[in-house]
């Protein structure tokens, strides 16, 4: 553009465009603003520039972070024509990939394994054989899945797209248009960009217990590259990871004992916890609810932590009580983006923060820290960022915990549907009444369904139950989907799944199930 009058030509140009709702155009900044209802592909906005005799250069993109969020928005927004500069201060990857869900499910499942050689319900037929557990050798398992998916779902997929740029280093905004980015090799990067996506992530929270942070203490992190496995590991936490990973290490010949502030999993349904517990407790875990350590010192290779009830050893102890977003390096003063108390970035339901050309996506925003929510939302940052519309919806979002029996969720439980306004109506199937887990000889759980009273809608399912994580999505698509209890229940479900425990449980709705033959339709 040339001149002021460039400006407006352009805007009525762009006006012109089927599917533009308003434009808006200035000289100054070299760039035009486009709304638009639904979407609208970029080379129609692209040609009714250039047919005005204007160049228009592709959308820049700067992207901060490289995990599964960041990923999503940059695939997604060169697949819609933009360039992107994606920027990475540590791994490849982030959290999911090289120290989160992939190692933790690895160590998981061998521990599963390991149990079920010790211990199965089929004992006296297959008598038990105690595995020698070769630690070293399950690491190296480990590590080299993870390094295999990192190249091949992230290193190579950058590698093999010319339209996104790397640059390894920290980022931080200079203001709301303009990154400086701090090389790993020395000097810093002016990084200008037309849209920005914070996908930073999020880093294991420590709580302020006095003598803590003077001890070699574990967070998750450390835990799943531990190289040697402890003989005594206490566990401060009662989150996912805390549960999931004292499971594990006690499963693989650690003596664990967990500390809880409240009790397991405290913000699902009361039920549940209780459940894990007992399931905790009969393969030898110690777990101590209610109970707080008020101290923790490091003696002699020996961590102590001090009780109201006494004193606890280990020679290991892991931290888990949560995630912090990763943005307090970011200098977001500087660009205006706004945050809640707790440091993560405030988003709408589009990923937008409170800067306009500023989103955020996955785990330092204030939505929930899983991964699958992480990519799902880069993807829709970036159909937004490039002129689409795209939002993200969490009413019927599963979650699992993968402890065995496995915790499984989604919508609402019956607490927070009351707190809701809510008049809501439940049953609760045990597990002795599904016949999977009958042959399977492991009834451990149960399935918790819940409707609203006056339409008779699912709105959620709580399900405690070995493999849980392979029925949740049946709920899930239930939820979604709008269906009533009586919907369910005349649907067919596959003999001998678990996932017909959620025929049954709504079925549970109008009849007594345990006088049902099998199979009952």
């Amino acid at each position: 553009m040339s001149c002021p009058s460039c400006a407006e030509r352009i805007r009525r140009a762009l006006e012109k465009v089927p599917g533009v709702r308003s434009v808006s155009v200035s000289y100054a900044e070299r760039r035009a603003e486009v709304m638009t209802e639904g979407a609208v592909a970029r080379q129609a906005l692209v040609a009714a520039v250039t047919g005005l005799g204007y160049q228009a250069g592709p959308l820049h993109v700067a992207v901060i972070g490289s995990g599964a969020a960041a990923m999503a928005a940059a695939r997604k927004a060169v697949e819609r024509g933009a360039q992107v500069t994606l920027v990475e201060r540590a791994t490849i990857g982030g959290t999911c990939v090289n120290v989160g869900c992939v190692p933790s499910k690895i160590l998981i499942r061998a521990a599963q394994i390991a149990q079920l050689r010790r211990k199965s319900p089929f004992d006296e037929g297959l008598p038990p054989t105690p595995p020698a557990i070769r630690w070293e050798r399950l690491l190296a398992q480990q590590r080299g899945r993870v390094e295999e998916l990192r190249h091949a779902k992230y290193e190579s997929v950058l590698a093999e797209n010319p339209a996104i740029r790397v640059l390894h280093g920290e980022a931080r905004f200079r203001d709301a248009g303009s990154l400086i980015v701090r090389l790993r090799g020395g000097g810093e990067h002016a990084l200008p960009f037309d849209r920005c996506l914070i996908a930073t992530g999020a880093s294991p929270a420590v709580p302020p217990i006095p003598g803590l942070r003077d001890t070699p203490y574990w967070t998750s992190t450390e835990a799943l590259a531990a190289e040697v496995l402890p003989e005594r590991l206490a566990v401060i936490g009662s989150s996912a990871v805390a549960v999931e990973l004292a499971q594990a290490f006690a499963r693989l010949g650690s003596r664990v004992t967990i500390l809880a502030r409240h009790t397991l999993l405290f913000r699902e349904d009361p039920a549940v916890g209780e459940a894990l517990a007992a399931a905790f407790r009969e393969e030898g875990i110690e777990v101590r609810e209610h109970t707080q350590a008020s101290a923790v010192a490091y003696r002699n290779g020996e961590f102590v932590l001090f009780l109201p009830d006494g004193r606890l050893a280990a020679d290991r102890l892991l931290i888990a009580t949560g995630r912090k977003p990763n943005t307090e390096s970011l200098n977001l003063e500087a660009a205006g983006v706004a945050c809640n108390p707790q440091g993560a970035i405030i988003v709408d339901a589009s990923m937008r923060t409170s800067v306009p050309g500023i989103y955020a996506a996955g785990d330092c925003t204030d939505q929930p820290q899983f991964v699958y929510v992480a990519a799902a939302a880069g993807t829709r940052a970036a159909i937004h960022m490039t002129g689409g519309d795209a939002s993200l919806d969490l009413t019927a979002m599963p979650a699992v915990v993968f402890t065995d029996p496995q915790v499984a969720t989604v919508g609402l439980s019956e607490q927070e549907a009351r707190l809701a306004g809510i008049e809501t109506e439940s049953r609760t199937l045990t597990l002795d009444n599904v016949p999977r887990a009958l042959v399977n000889f492991d009834t451990r759980g149960f399935l918790k369904l819940v409707i609203e009273e006056s339409s008779r809608r699912l709105i959620g399912v709580q399900a405690v139950a070995p493999e849980a994580g392979e029925l949740i999505q049946a709920a899930a698509l239930a939820i979604r989907c709008g269906m009533t209890v009586e919907d369910l229940a005349d649907q067919l479900f596959p003999y001998l799944t678990m996932v017909e425990g959620l025929k049954l449980a709504a079925q549970a709705f109008r009849q007594d199930v345990r006088h049902l033959s099998c199979c009952a339709g």
